[in-house]
C-alpha cells in the first residue's frame, strides 16, 4: 500500500473563508419572484441571538441554524437583514408573510 498523499481538493483554494466567522455560509444570490435577495446560511453553533422570523412571526432561538437574507441591490445593508427559519424562507413564494396582531386583536376580520 502507498502513503497517502495531501493534496489541495480543487476549487477549495478558490472561495473565500472565514476564519473570524465559523459556522457562516458565504454570501450568494437567490432569485425569487419580488426580486433577487443576497442569502447567508447561520449553523446552530453560530447563532447567539434571538430574532424574529418574518414568515412565521415566531422567535428563532439561540442556537438554531437560520437563513440571513437582504435584496441583493443593498450591498448588505443592516437596516435590511431579516433571520429566517430556513422552511419559512423556502417557503416564501407558497404562503403570504406572517401578520402582527396584537393578543386582543381579532383574528378575522
Amino acid at each position: 500500500m502507498s502513503p497517502r498523499r495531501n493534496r489541495p481538493r480543487p476549487g477549495k483554494d478558490d472561495r473565500p473563508e472565514r476564519p473570524d466567522r465559523p459556522g457562516i455560509t458565504e454570501d450568494r444570490v437567490q432569485q425569487w419572484q419580488d426580486g433577487e435577495y443576497m442569502v447567508r446560511n447561520v449553523f446552530g453553533g453560530a447563532a447567539v441571538k434571538t430574532y424574529l422570523c418574518p414568515g412565521c412571526m415566531q422567535a428563532i432561538r439561540p442556537g438554531l441554524a437560520h437563513v440571513v437574507a437582504w435584496p441583493a441591490d443593498d450591498r448588505g445593508d443592516l437596516a435590511d437583514r431579516r433571520h429566517w427559519h430556513t422552511g419559512c424562507w423556502r417557503a416564501r413564494d407558497r404562503r403570504a408573510p406572517g401578520v402582527e396582531r396584537s393578543r386582543n386583536a381579532p383574528r378575522y376580520g
